[in-house]
């Protein structure tokens, strides 16, 4: 049976915002300290250590781990510049920390360091393998870096999780290994299992616009689509639309019209951000040139029915053990596209898995890589894990 609680704070001193995690979670396990803690926390916390240093010391886990944060949620609470923090106990599990640092300057080398600390390659007590990786996805390249780990382990970890916020001011964003807050780095919270995790995507966006050529991208910058330049496209389709957009400031436009670059029968997501002096647009994530791509369009009903397909996947790779909780995470764009209505999202995906306990936080780009989820690195799309009881 496995053991979880859930703790929500909005104290602005981040020591006192740490013990209040902390001593939250030390009464819901008072015979024994969780195995694991996962804490996500909004940039407003500086001193992170400070943060992560009180909640350690009042309830004592074994692993810590977590990242900062662009919105953070549990069942009962929404907001921004907040911590939240998730603790785990089960007999049926084994968790460990992992760290890869210097994503920057080698993707790859960071995967090495991470993939070198997880002990399931070396045993086969546990049936099961999963990994809940945290990244700063400002530093690019995410989905690469996914596409490292899952080589380097031999496809037999399904992942999930998400990008580092700093409350949508793009930065500088930190991941959480134990007390330390590191940028440029990536996390990870091995869980080897005697029972299945569920993971499901949904992200409810349909195509817009007729196809479009990605003729010239270099990263996360999509410079043309069609030979064109992308902001022109982008101001084409709002005409069309009969929407406004002001190439100075976008972003109300772009949260509604993301680009959906195809992926078979499937769309991954990529969330526009700004656009430069060269015409071009800024993405949250990499773009693949010669990729076929539409501008998307989706609805809050719409964003909600995804994220119940998305725990119904979940809830069904359980394999007939009951949910204990829920994790989400989803793009820290969709909470602003739908403001308070964003719990409607929260509330589905909960009710779908059927589990008490819900938590997660708003990110740069989610992370997904298991049965029938191959894409790996996502924008504006809801990523749930259900963990069994």
């Amino acid at each position: 049976m496995t053991d979880a609680a859930v703790a929500h704070t909005t104290l602005a001193d981040p020591a006192l915002a740490g013990r209040a995690l902390g001593e939250q979670l030390a009464r819901a396990f008072p015979h024994e300290p969780p195995q694991a803690v996962i804490v996500f926390a909004s940039s407003r916390y500086a001193d992170y250590p400070a943060l992560l240093r009180a909640l350690r010391a009042a309830c004592q886990p074994d692993v810590l781990v977590g990242c900062s944060s662009a919105g953070e949620f549990t069942a009962d609470a929404l907001a921004e510049g907040a911590a939240c923090a998730l603790a785990l106990r089960s007999p049926d599990m084994q968790f460990t920390a992992a760290l890869g640092r210097g994503l920057r300057g080698d993707r790859l080398a960071a995967a090495r360091e991470l993939v070198g600390q997880l002990r399931g390659l070396r045993t086969h007590r546990y049936l099961y393998r999963s990994a809940l990786v945290l990244t700063d996805a400002l530093a690019g390249y995410a989905e690469d870096f996914v596409e490292h780990l899952t080589v380097l382990t031999g496809g037999t970890y399904q992942l999930f999780g998400g990008g580092a916020g700093d409350d949508a001011q793009f930065q500088r964003t930190h991941v959480f290994y134990g007390t330390e807050a590191v940028p440029d780095a990536a996390v990870a919270l091995e869980i080897l299992s005697n029972k299945p995790l569920g993971i499901g995507v949904g992200h409810g966006w349909r195509p817009a616009s007729p196809p479009l050529r990605v003729t010239e991208a270099l990263g996360m910058e999509l410079r043309s689509l069609n030979a064109i330049p992308a902001a022109e496209v982008f101001a084409d389709h709002a005409t069309k639309v009969g929407m406004p957009f002001d190439p100075g400031d976008p972003l109300p436009f772009f949260l509604h019209n993301v680009l959906g670059v195809a992926a078979g029968d499937r769309y991954k997501l990529r969330a526009p951000l700004g656009v430069l002096p060269n015409g071009a647009v800024a993405c949250a994530a990499e773009v693949p040139q010669g990729a076929t791509a539409h501008i998307m369009s989706t609805s809050p009903q719409a964003t909600a029915d995804a994220a119940t397909r998305a725990a119904q996947v979940a809830l069904a790779q359980l394999r007939g053990a009951r949910p204990k909780l829920t994790l989400l995470f989803d793009c820290v764009a969709t909470r602003l596209r739908l403001g308070q209505a964003f719990t409607d999202e929260l509330r589905a995906a909960q009710e779908a898995v059927g589990s008490g306990l819900l938590v997660g936080f708003n990110t740069y780009g989610q992370i997904a890589r298991a049965s029938q989820q191959f894409n790996g690195f996502h924008t504006c799309t809801a990523v749930v894990c259900a963990f069994p009881d």
